[in-house]
């Protein structure tokens, strides 16, 4: 799969797709594999698993919809559907990639910002913002299958339909059935939409054979409340029709068509409506899913699932939002119970009801039992098998025309019902009762629980209308025209109230038509009761919102009928624009906030009142501050793009008027300043109404006329850092001509008013370019406000030139905004193209161009008309100068540069010199190279350019070779610094530091010197380099006097004031490092330094105690801790494959506590995972120094134990050792022609330092004789001894093995023959006459061989005493070859005494002592001679160490 992925990605990216103009997704869709190709390598190399994978899968997915695309075959819904998957595809990788948001229009296209409105532009970017990080969220919430909450793309719709397709209907009944399909929410018991019904015949199949796998609803009109729900089932409701029982086998005496309950069947379908999970087609007989929208919506979306044949089963109730022209009038009436006795019957009755619509005349009309099901003229309830109290619970809707309603009642018959047929045809209606729909007042039924009035009588009488319509229908009031009845009544009109009986019904009104509000309807109907219209207008705002949002539509066109038919009079003008303000601010409640929609559907479709305006004008003129108070406070939501009705209204005016718009700007302006300090939802809605307004103009046919009036909103404006106020702002700008800005400059009374606006425009520009007002990947937006500013300020730049220029009107704070300002517009990040991927610089270039060079002209140009007036900007402007230089545009740069020059010249006219300028450049160099400015060629361009430009200016020539010469060393030395600082290599970060801070000590640069000690003892401290992080901050230090000064800027640290502070607390630091890297020794001097200053200078004894006891514990951890001898290593780094500061050199290594060779191997090979590893013990020669190789040489020092402090720190020179032989080899005696070819090399300074290694810079080499390597041997090996028994001495709980080994190997000739292979060799008559220059040597060789004895003689008494019982016969063995070595040694050389300390056995104490104290003062002499010649006369610490090598 990779592999043929590749080659697809490699076809598109190298071949030229030569596409039509008619399909731009194409051409997008190519662009974007090119792009995202590109990327998924990089991931790839990167080792991003788990993207690479993602992306993999995306770009499968758009190669194979391009391929569809190509083929040129869909048919128009599949074409539209594929193109909203495509971009919706691509929208979502440009997120995950951090790609540039690309903004779409309704149809899908990318969306030109030339053809665009700034505000258009602006909602688009939201839009798309909104849409994928919902996207993001969904993926997100399938990839971690968390469903805890509703899918985001549902989540963000309004409206919601349950798609329900029934593919059968399984079950053994043997007679026609009825199923009845509706929504249920089990915690609130209660059915909440429409019944889907679906007629099921004997057979086993649909009653119409045609519907077979044609049964499918669609249960619309929920709403986020629904979806909200706790649980929501699926409910199927079986009734049979047929006989009584099923269990009567007679069936031809048997009644029929009895419609009897059978069965329920529920299905939990909360998560899939939800947007949860899907439903599987495998496992259930329904198949549910949710779809986004209304009706109409998912018609047009999902043609291939709903249909016109598709029913629709609409909710109980209003939806959320209820659309103009969704034309609803339904009634839905449930059958709640009954009571009924059985009078004369033995048993309960078999209560069927029967349910007629009928009118005036008694006609019957429509019902409706469920969706899908034709209308009847009868409806029939289920019976229940004598049941006293029948619970029926049935709903069905009443579907009848608006124009019938006020004659239309609901009549219910109740009859017995028999199950055998004989006796079944003599049973006739025995009671009856009624409802009205309409009342009265014209309102319709109220919703809710009716208690109807039984009426007993004749069957005849009972279906005649005019026997019953005079009576009351219900028990509690409700009285039709006055009439009165009591229960215990005989007989009315042949009708008698039964008072055993009860009746109860529900009613759900569902009309856009049919008010239950007699206020509401007042309104409604004027024209009926005008004399009451005053009085209706100022009801409406006590009238419930629900309802009154109910009937919007209506509400409004009355309205405004109301207002055109008074056209003539201003009677009703303020009323009518209250009731509309008070509809405003009613749909901005949060309850209706979803009839936004609604309004501007009704706005922009059904508005059409034209003589309104006039009316609507004056109310606007007069209220507008008031106005706007109230659409900002209220009627804008945060969410919405929709615009409020007076908004609409007024903006609409500004088409037709040009009178409007300027009480409307003002009136804007005013309540705009007052609202900038307002709450936030207030300044808020003041910029979405403005935002609303500049849409409007922007559009082609609207005049726009520039009217002089004070400057009034900049201060609000540049105080809230929002996008819409930029958006706005942009808007503005973007819409003047240079007409509207030199007449808008001219409104300024006096110079002083322009300077300030000039200045606080120019900063206001700074804060909204460095505060990223929009997200970083709105592209075309950041580059819209860019174009649109670089044009504000050009044209500003222009009236700079022409007012402030002169040396009399020169406004130095002005020019500095300026320059300010566009070095901070050049340097933005949004316009750094190197940074970006050929597809969007490209994309840039072509649409927008490269505004940095516009500008950097600009700026240069404007620096040179500065004339005389240029020394004000130095040294200030060399910092933004240098930053706008650093860009990486070899023509901007090019004409930059000299400004440079330009600022040296004008420096040393004025003070002879250009120290100002120099300080700046270093200060403001390392800031900006550190911060990714500058390359190489920048370093070849100032060179060259300042060089040539010091050709005309002879008198300057050496002075600016001098500034050229020190910027590019220090270059060199930054651009070192920042390509390792994102390296891996601790090492070489710190070597460049080191390399930086060197460079500012040489050129007195304390200030920059201080700060790169401290950054290296940063470094250190993260890798626990205790003693190089004192070494380091031990420089600062010595930059500090002990006195009571104040300290320079580039000193001060914490809280601390003078110089005396500064160090005190330096050294103090610096002890405790020295501390932790158990350096006490350097911890003692400080402590010293400080004891003498608190006894002799502050006289604080207090401190001075404090001092003293740190100190003895220092000694005291010097005599009890033994330290490990530090290992040393030397690296050769040859070739030419390595920076400059490692190249051909070879540095001295201070290995840490305990580490091993291979570790300090693997660690620095790590580094350079490339270089190869030299197996050789010679200096490399030029064919490896040449080459274009990385090559490593390294040789380790041999440890051998624990020796004295002082042989292995404050060292300089080390040498490592190779064996050679020479002359004739004596196979009995191998040392007599054993010589030793040693390399010696010096470092620059000792280690320990500020660093673990410094560079070798001096390197000899010279050859040891047998002889002198013989006494060195001997010296090695007595050292060894002594160090081993102080061990012994300071810890007994150490294991006797190591000291067994080493004195066994020595006394015992069989082992590693002693020095009796010496004696062979160079004691015998021969060596002394062929060598005799030699005989100082062999005495000393002697004299070491003699002090052995004694040396050996403690550590065997020693280990005498430690020995076990099971290693005595060991021991006594070794006691007795040394009895014959002593006894030889002394009688040849001589008798070396000990001098032993007192009482050493016998005294209790805690410090280990020295046994073989004499010895040990002489080998510490005899070091120090040797070590001496190495230059440190303050101490006698060595300063060389050795390194030994092997073949």
């Amino acid at each position: 799969h990779n592999t043929f992925s590749h080659m697809l990605l490699g076809d598109l990216m190298d071949q030229e797709v030569v596409l039509s103009a008619e399909m731009p997704l194409v051409k997008e869709v190519t662009t974007t594999l090119r792009e995202w190709g590109s990327i998924w390598k990089q991931l790839y190399v990167a080792n991003k698993k788990e993207r690479v994978v993602q992306v993999q899968r995306l770009m499968w997915d758009l190669m194979e919809w391009r391929s569809q695309l190509l083929s040129g075959t869909l048919p128009s819904d599949e074409f539209k559907e594929l193109k909203q998957k495509v971009t919706s595809k691509i929208d979502y990788g440009n997120k995950i990639l951090e790609l540039d948001l690309v903004v779409r229009d309704v149809d899908g296209n990318m969306l030109d910002p030339e053809n665009a409105s700034v505000i258009n532009l602006f909602r688009a970017h939201q839009d798309a913002t909104t849409k994928i990080n919902d996207r993001i969220k969904e993926e997100q919430s399938n990839i971690q299958s968390d469903h805890s909450g509703i899918s985001a793309r549902i989540q963000s719709s309004p409206t919601h339909s349950l798609y329900v397709f029934v593919r059968n209907f399984v079950c053994r009944i043997g007679e026609d059935s009825e199923l009845f399909m509706s929504l249920y929410d089990p915690n609130k018991q209660t059915i909440i939409s429409e019944n889907y019904l679906v007629r099921w015949g004997s057979k086993g199949f649909p009653k119409e054979i045609e519907m077979l796998n044609n049964l499918k609803v669609v249960f619309t009109d929920l709403g986020n409340k629904d979806l909200n729900r706790e649980k929501i089932y699926l409910i199927c409701q079986i009734v049979r029709v047929g006989r009584m029982d099923l269990k009567e086998t007679n069936t031809k005496k048997c009644t029929q068509g009895l419609r009897r309950p059978f069965g329920v069947a529920v299905m939990d379908i909360s998560d899939i409506i939800k947007g949860k999970i899907e439903c599987d087609e495998e496992k259930q007989y329904f198949i549910p899913f949710a779809l986004v929208g209304d009706i109409v919506q998912i018609r047009k979306e999902y043609p291939h699932l709903v249909d016109r044949s598709t029913v629709v089963a609409r909710k109980l109730g209003f939806p959320e939002i209820i659309m103009p022209g969704d034309i609803r009038n339904d009634i839905y009436l449930t059958l709640w119970a009954g009571d009924f006795d059985k009078y004369n019957k033995t048993t309960q009755k078999n209560m069927e009801v029967i349910m007629m619509v009928c009118d005036e005349e008694g006609k019957a009309n429509s019902i409706c039992l469920g969706a899908g099901d034709r209308p009847l003229n009868e409806y029939r309830s289920v019976i229940y098998y004598q049941i006293k109290q029948p619970r029926w619970m049935e709903t069905f809707k009443v579907a009848i025309p608006l124009e019938e309603m006020h004659r239309i009642h609901l009549r219910f018959m109740f009859r017995h019902r028999s199950s055998q047929e004989s006796k079944d045809k003599s049973e006739k209606n025995f009671a009856m009762a009624f409802v009205r729909l309409m009342k009265d007042d014209g309102t319709v039924l109220q919703d809710g629980l009716h208690d109807l009035v039984v009426f007993k009588g004749d069957s005849k009488r009972m279906e005649d209308v005019n026997s019953y319509l005079s009576l009351p229908s219900a028990r509690h009031g409700d009285v039709h025209k006055g009439a009165t009845l009591s229960r215990s009544s005989s007989s009315v009109g042949g009708l008698s109230v039964s008072s055993r009986d009860s009746f109860t019904i529900s009613t759900l009104v569902c009309s856009t038509k049919l008010t239950q509000n007699v206020g509401l309807l007042g309104l409604l109907k004027w024209r009926t009761r005008p004399e009451l219209l005053k009085e209706n207008l100022e009801k409406l705002k006590i009238i419930d919102g629900e309802e009154v949002v109910k009937f919007l539509q209506d509400t409004l066109d009355a309205l405004f009928t109301i207002m055109m038919e008074h056209s003539q009079t201003d009677d009703y003008d303020i009323l009518v624009f209250d009731a509309l303000i008070y509809i405003i601010g009613l749909i901005a409640d949060r309850k209706f906030q979803h009839f936004n929609t609604v309004l501007e559907a009704y706005i922009k479709q059904h508005f059409s009142a034209t003589l309104a305006y006039k009316s609507v004008l004056l109310p606007v003129s007069q209220t507008l501050p008031h106005l706007l108070s109230v659409c900002l406070s209220v009627s804008l939501m945060k969410t919405s793009n929709v615009t409020p009705l007076p908004v609409c209204l007024s903006v609409s005016l500004m088409k037709t008027s040009n009178l409007t718009l300027p009480p409307v700007s003002l009136s804007l302006s005013g309540a705009l300043k007052d609202m900038g300090e307002g709450p936030h939802d207030d300044r808020r809605n003041s910029v979405e109404l403005l935002n609303n307004i500049l849409e409007v103009l922007s559009r082609d046919n609207v005049v726009r006329h520039t009217h002089k009036h004070p400057h009034t909103h900049t201060g609000s404006i540049s105080k809230t850092y929002c996008s819409r106020v930029v958006a706005c702002m942009t808007a503005i700008l973007s819409q003047m001509d240079d007409r509207h800005y030199t007449l808008y400059l001219e409104t300024f009374s006096g110079t002083r008013d322009l300077v300030d606006f000039l200045m606080e425009t120019f900063m206001m520009f700074m804060d909204l370019i460095g505060k990223h007002v929009y997200p970083s990947d709105w592209m075309a937006m950041i580059m819209v406000q860019n174009r649109v500013f670089l044009r504000a300020i050009n044209i500003y730049a222009d009236t700079m030139n022409l007012k402030f220029l002169n040396n009399n009107d020169f406004e130095v704070q002005l020019w500095n905004n300026y320059f300010h300002l566009a070095v901070a517009f050049i340097t933005q990040e949004s316009l750094q193209l190197q940074h970006f991927s050929p597809t969007k610089r490209n994309k840039i270039l072509t649409k927008y161009g490269d505004m940095r060079r516009l500008i950097g002209f600009a700026i240069r140009d404007m620096w040179y008309k500065l004339g005389g007036n240029k020394i004000c900007f130095i040294p200030g402007m060399v910092g933004p100068i240098l930053e706008m230089t650093l860009i990486p545009e070899e023509e901007l740069r090019r004409a930059t540069i000299p400004i440079f020059f330009d600022m040296m010249l004008c420096e040393h006219k004025h003070s002879t010199h250009f120290h100002k300028f120099e300080n700046e450049i270093i200060l403001k160099l390392d800031h900006e190279v550190e911060g990714g400015g500058g390359d190489e060629r920048y370093m070849e361009l100032l060179e060259n350019i300042l060089l040539e430009c010091a050709i005309e200016y002879p008198f300057m020539k050496p002075e600016v070779e001098h500034f050229v010469t020190l910027v590019k060393g220090l270059l060199v030395r930054l651009l070192d610094y920042r390509t390792v600082m994102n390296d891996d290599s601790r090492n070489n970060r710190m070597s460049c530091t080191v390399n930086l801070l060197n460079f500012y000590k040489d050129i007195n640069r304390e200030g920059m010197y201080i700060r790169y000690l401290y950054k290296l003892r940063d470094l250190h401290m993260a890798v626990e380099n205790y003693t190089e992080a004192a070494y380091t901050l031990l420089l600062h230090s010595r930059l500090l006097k002990w006195s009571d000064e104040q300290c320079g800027p580039q000193f001060e640290m914490g809280s601390s004031q003078t110089q005396r502070q500064q160090k005190e607390y330096l050294y103090d630091t610096i002890i405790g490092y020295f501390d932790k890297g158990k350096m006490w020794e350097e911890a003692i001097i400080l402590c010293k330094e400080l004891a003498d200053q608190y006894e002799n200078e502050v006289f604080d004894y207090e401190l001075l105690s404090q001092s003293l006891k740190q100190q003895a514990k220092f000694y005291e951890s010097i005599m009890k801790i033994l330290r490990p001898k530090p290992d040393y290593f030397a690296v050769g780094y040859y070739g030419q494959g390595y920076p400059p500061f490692l190249r051909n050199k070879v540095f001295i290594h201070r290995g840490k506590e305990y580490e091993r060779r291979e570790d300090f191997q693997n660690q620095l090979m790590s580094q350079f995972p490339s270089a190869v590893r030299l197996n050789i013990t010679t200096m490399p020669g030029d064919d490896i120094m040449l080459s274009p190789l990385q090559c490593i040489l390294m040789v380790f020092y041999d440890c051998c134990g624990r020796v004295l402090f002082y042989k292995s720190n404050y060292v300089q020179r080390f040498h490592y050792s190779r064996p050679v032989r020479r002359g004739p080899v004596d196979p009995n005696n191998e040392f007599v022609s054993m010589w030793i070819e040693r390399t010696t090399f010096t470092t620059v300074y000792k280690l320990p330092g500020i660093l673990r290694w410094f560079e070798a810079t001096d390197m000899k080499h010279t050859t040891i004789s047998p002889l002198e390597n013989a006494i060195e041997t001997m010296e090695s090996t007595n050292e060894k001894i002594l160090t081993m028994i102080n061990q012994y001495q300071a810890d007994e709980a150490l294991p006797i093995n190591p000291l067994s080994m080493l004195l066994n190997g020595i006394v015992d000739p069989a082992v590693m023959g002693g020095f009796a292979k010496y004696e062979k060799a160079f004691f015998i008559e021969e060596y002394t006459q062929k060598h005799p220059e030699d005989r100082d040597k062999l005495a000393r060789l002697k004299d070491l061989i003699a002090w052995q004895i004694p040396l050996l003689g403690g550590g065997i008494s020693l280990h005498g005493k430690r020995v076990t019982d099971d290693l005595r016969p060991f021991h006594e063995r070794m006691e007795e070859c040394f009895k014959h070595m002593k006894k030889k040694v002394e009688k040849e050389y001589g008798v070396r005494e000990l001098v032993r300390e007192p009482d050493m056995d016998e005294r209790k104490s805690t410090r280990p002592r020295s046994v073989l104290r004499s010895f040990r003062q002489s080998v510490i002499s005899i070091s120090s001679l040797q070590g001496s010649e190495c230059g440190t006369p303050t101490k006698t610490h060595p300063d060389s160490t050795h390194l030994h090598t092997h073949r």
